[in-house]
C-alpha cells in the first residue's frame, strides 16, 4: 500500500514540478521579449515532458533501467493510444498547418530509429539494448529535428494554423515582470527531482511487491501518470477545436521522449530492453505509422471512431501485458 501511495505522490510532485518549471521559464522568456507563440511551441512543449526526463535520468543513475525504459515507451504509447484517442473522441482532429504536417513523418522516423536500434542486437545475436553509441546518434538526430522546426518557424509562421491557435489562445498566462519567476524555476526543479526519486524508489518496490517486472510499472503506472500534462493540454485544445495544437503537443512530446529522454538515460548507462520491450516498441511504431494514412490520405482527419479504436488498442494491450506479467 505504501508503495502505491509513494508512486502516486511521486507522480504528483513531477506534474506540479513540471508546471512550475514551465511557468517560471515562460515568464523569463517573456521578460526577454520572446513571443507567446514561440514559448508555446518550445518551452511548454518540452516542459510537459520534463517528468519523463527526470524519471529516466534518476532511474539510469540508480540502475532502474527497466522502469526507465518502460516509462519512455509507455509514455509514447499512452500519448498515441490514450491521449490522442481521447482527444479525437471529444472532437475530430484534422491538420491545417504545415508544421504539424511536417512533424508527423519525423515522429515516424524517430520511432523507427529507436525500434531499429533496439532490434539491432537480436539481429546480430546479442541482447536487445540501447547503448551509448545509439543514444548519441538519437540525440544528434534530435538536434536536426530542432533545426528543421526552427526553419519552419522562420519560413511559414505568418500563415500557419498552429501559430494562429497559439497567438489567439496562449497556453500559459505570462507576467513578464514577475519577480517570482526564478522561484518558480527553482521550485520546479526541486519538485521534479524529489518526485523522480520517490517515483523510482516506490515503483521498484511496487514491482517487487506484486512480483511483476519494473518495466510493467513504468509502462502503465509511471508512464500514464507522467503523461497527464499532455492529456490535459490535448483535451483542452480538443474542446477549443484547436486540432493542430492537440496533435502537435503529442507529436512533439513523443519525439522528445524518443530522441532526448531515452538517449539521455542511455548515455548515463546502457539500457537493456526488458522482456516484452521489443513488442512494446513495435506496437508504438504501428500506432505512429497508422497516423500517416489517416492524415495524409482520404479525409485527412482522426475521427471519433478512429480515436475510439486507438483507445481500445491501448486498453487491450495494457490488459494483455499486465495479465501476461
Amino acid at each position: 500500500m505504501l508503495s502505491i501511495i509513494g508512486v502516486a505522490a511521486g507522480v504528483a510532485l513531477l506534474i506540479v514540478g513540471g508546471a512550475f518549471l514551465v511557468r517560471g521559464a515562460s515568464e523569463v522568456a517573456a521578460g526577454f521579449g520572446v513571443s507567446p507563440m514561440v514559448i508555446g511551441l518550445t518551452i511548454v512543449g518540452f516542459g510537459t515532458s520534463s517528468p519523463e526526463l527526470i524519471v529516466n535520468v534518476i532511474g539510469a543513475l540508480q540502475g532502474a533501467t527497466e522502469l526507465a525504459f518502460g516509462n519512455v515507451v509507455g509514455s509514447n504509447f499512452s500519448n498515441l493510444g490514450l491521449v490522442l484517442g481521447t482527444a479525437a473522441v471529444i472532437a475530430p482532429i484534422t491538420i491545417q498547418g504545415q508544421i504539424v504536417r511536417r512533424e508527423l513523418p519525423l515522429l515516424l522516423l524517430a520511432t523507427t530509429m529507436t525500434t531499429v536500434m533496439v532490434l539491432d542486437g537480436p539481429l546480430e545475436g546479442t541482447a536487445a539494448s540501447i547503448g551509448r553509441t545509439d543514444a548519441i546518434i538519437l540525440v544528434l538526430t534530435f538536434c536536426i529535428f530542432v533545426y528543421i522546426i526552427a526553419l519552419d518557424i522562420l519560413r511559414i509562421r505568418r500563415d500557419d494554423q498552429l501559430f494562429d491557435e497559439i497567438r489567439d489562445e496562449p497556453i500559459v498566462s505570462l507576467r513578464p515582470k514577475s519577480s517570482f519567476c526564478w522561484w518558480f524555476i527553482a521550485a520546479g526543479f526541486l519538485l521534479l527531482f524529489a518526485g523522480g526519486e520517490l517515483t523510482i524508489r516506490s515503483g521498484v518496490e511496487l514491482a517487487t511487491q506484486f512480483d511483476v517486472s519494473p518495466a510493467i510499472v513504468g509502462l502503465f503506472v509511471v508512464a500514464v501518470g507522467t503523461s497527464m500534462p499532455e492529456l490535459v493540454t490535448s483535451i483542452i485544445a480538443a474542446v477549443r477545436g484547436e486540432s493542430d495544437l492537440a496533435l502537435g503537443n503529442i507529436i512533439g512530446s513523443n519525439i522528445f521522449n524518443s530522441l532526448m529522454v531515452l538517449p539521455t538515460s542511455g548515455v548515463i548507462a546502457q539500457i537493456p530492453v526488458p522482456e516484452g520491450g521489443v513488442g512494446d516498441l513495435v506496437l508504438s511504431w504501428i500506432l505512429a505509422a497508422a497516423l500517416i494514412p489517416l492524415f495524409f490520405f482520404g479525409r485527412a482527419k482522426l475521427g471519433r471512431i478512429s480515436g475510439a479504436a486507438f483507445v481500445l488498442v491501448y486498453l487491450a494491450y495494457a490488459a494483455f501485458r499486465i495479465l501476461g506479467a
